[in-house]
């Protein structure tokens, strides 16, 4: 089994690491490019005596014997004969704890006569070494800092992700707070905006179930009293036959109710279910015309007009078709539902660059934008139902990552748009 490893322990070792082979590596630029140039700088002194010499010694009778100029302390001049002049001119050693750097300079090629001159560099090799011993001091010190650098710097941006962490461990379905993001960094806003997000929607989720089981429990109840009293009051004496079947004739009608409201409730574990079907590729514009035809029988029982319009003729989508059905299919069912006869309908698919919004108009009465129609038992109007279509919508599109919304017309016409916008992913192909 892997060992978890710790962000901070990673970080902060990485740190040091990243810091300590870059002090180290400059370092050793430095102290490098400073020899060169001390040494570049002793070979310049060494050349310019050399030709300073000769040009004294070029209109003297110099030779072997009498040239022994000496120019100043830690430096000796002479004249010596060579059959093979040196590839490198300058050379440097050692000679007991005394340094040295000499210089063969050509005086008279015809004889293979050089002017040697050797120069004592203790002070250039002290100087280096003085040099060496402060950067090694400078580096040392530059490491413990990078150290304590390291460990401030690691908790100072885990303590973002710390304090996310500290939030999200406290919270459970009865304590859903907002991530604050005045204290935190301004590259942890998008993750803290997710998570809020996140929150909000399980929020509504917790409520909306909650609200599901108690209308469950509600609308059971009230048709089995109303059953169970009926019953009971008809027994209560002998009466006609009549009577008996006008109570049964009730009962039966509550017992379609609830059934109406149970396949309802399946349609919402039906719906989680399908969350994890797997999506399959369709053409959306095809799909949605096939809707169109087959939404055409329900409408033509109340002489409802039904059209559909889309700006592009393909678009080929990865999708969870069972989910976008159940979109459809309610939004398309209260279109029809609310309609009057003899009006129309309009289904409309709109593809841009981001989304692909579909949208369904009709010529009904309108609804009441203050009423949340997506929560569970919520209906419009006087028409029948369990009022779980809208709700069973919302859970589809939260789902597909989609937004859904119920909202009057504005064009000054009388009715509701039922809209549908789904992100274009990456997985579309181009049309």
């Amino acid at each position: 089994m892997t060992q978890a490893k710790s962000i901070y322990k990673q970080f902060y070792q990485k740190l040091i690491l990243a810091t300590s082979l870059f002090i180290i590596i400059l370092s050793f630029i430095f102290y490098g490019y400073t020899k060169s140039t001390i040494y570049e700088e002793l070979k310049e002194s060494l050349l310019s005596d050399a030709e300073l010499i000769f040009k004294i010694s070029q209109n003297a009778d110099a030779n072997s014997k009498n040239f022994n100029i000496i120019t100043h302390k830690g430096i000796n001049v002479d004249m010596v004969t060579l059959k093979h002049f040196p590839e490198i001119p300058y050379t440097t050693f050692k000679i007991n704890d005394d340094h040295f750097m000499q210089i063969l300079y050509p005086f008279n090629k015809d004889k293979k006569q050089y002017i040697k001159i050797v120069k004592n560099i203790n002070s250039s090799i002290q100087m280096l070494t003085k040099i060496f011993n402060n950067i090694l001091l400078i580096s040392f010190g530059g490491l413990i800092m990078v150290v304590l650098y390291a460990f401030t710097v690691s908790k100072t941006l885990l303590r973002p992700i710390i304090q996310i962490t500290k939030n999200l461990s406290n919270m459970d379905e009865n304590y859903l707070t907002q991530i604050n993001k005045k204290n935190l960094p301004i590259e942890f806003h998008p993750l803290a905006n997710s998570i809020n997000s996140l929150t909000t929607r399980i929020e509504t989720n917790i409520k909306f179930k909650k609200e599901l089981f108690i209308g469950v429990a509600h609308e059971l109840k009230t048709p089995l009293a109303v059953m169970k009293l009926k019953n009971e009051v008809t027994l209560m004496k002998d009466r006609e036959p009549q009577k008996y079947k006008d109570t049964l004739k009730l009962t039966i009608e509550q017992i379609n109710d609830m059934n109406k409201m149970i396949s309802s409730i399946l349609d919402i574990g039906r719906a989680e279910g399908a969350q994890f079907e797997k999506p399959e590729e369709i053409d959306l514009v095809q799909y949605m015309q096939r809707k169109t035809n087959d939404y055409r029988m329900l409408s033509a029982k109340k002489k409802i007009v039904l059209t559909f319009f889309s700006n592009v003729n393909h678009h080929k989508v990865n999708i969870q078709a069972t989910l976008l059905n159940q979109i459809i299919q309610n939004f398309v069912q209260n279109a029809i539902k609310f309609t009057p006869d003899d009006k129309a309908i309009a289904i409309r698919l709109e593809k841009t660059k981001k989304t692909t919004t579909i949208t369904i108009t009709d010529d009904g009465s309108g609804i009441d934008e203050s009423i949340d129609l997506f929560a569970p038992f919520k209906r419009m109007g006087e028409e029948s139902g369990a009022g779980l279509g809208l709700f069973l919508a919302k859970n589809a599109a939260d789902a597909l990552g989609a937004e859904v919304s119920l909202k009057n017309r504005e064009d000054g016409k009388t009715g509701c748009v039922a809209t549908l916008i789904l992100n274009n992913k990456t997985s579309q192909k181009k049309d």
